[in-house]
């Protein structure tokens, strides 16, 4: 199964999410069942890596990362079998660029969030608070979403 994970600018959320998706995948020895990356809605950051307090974070809290920024195509959207955004912007441009028959395959990432629904905000403008509140949204929400995989698979 092959999973997306989108944002904006591809250097702070999702490529975040992506290295979480592959740690807890990894530790529960499905790496050879899944696949996953992440992309951007804008071209805002196209080939930089992800940023630094994203680094940092997923550091700390020992997330291997290794990204490029890159955008959406409207190839992701038909090799994909699970796309999720991070927020309702992202949701809609991701929906643009997918023909209609791939809608189902679009989700919210915080679907998946068992404290609830909603969007994962965009820390770019803040501090190192705000990359560790995606971190801990993301983490659950993953967690989650594996399990669920995970079951299914």
């Amino acid at each position: 199964m092959r999973v997306l994970f989108v944002c904006l600018g591809n250097i702070c959320r999702s490529p975040l999410a992506e290295g979480i998706f592959n740690k807890k995948i990894a530790a529960r020895g499905l790496t050879q069942s899944f696949e996953a990356d992440s992309c951007g809605t804008g071209s805002y950051n196209l080939g930089d890596g992800p940023d630094p307090r994203t680094v940092r974070s997923a550091f700390k809290n020992k997330v291997p990362l290794a990204h490029t920024a890159r955008q959406l195509t409207r190839s992701d959207a038909k090799n994909f079998d699970l796309i999720l955004a991070m927020d309702e912007y992202n949701y809609r441009a991701i929906l643009a660029v997918a023909d209609p028959d791939e809608h189902h395959k679009v989700k919210m990432m915080r679907e998946y969030d068992p404290l609830g629904p909603g969007a994962v905000p965009d820390p770019y403008h803040g501090g190192e608070n705000d990359f560790d509140q995606v971190y801990q949204i993301l983490d659950r929400s993953i967690e989650n979403l594996v399990s669920q995989l995970a079951v299914n698979h």
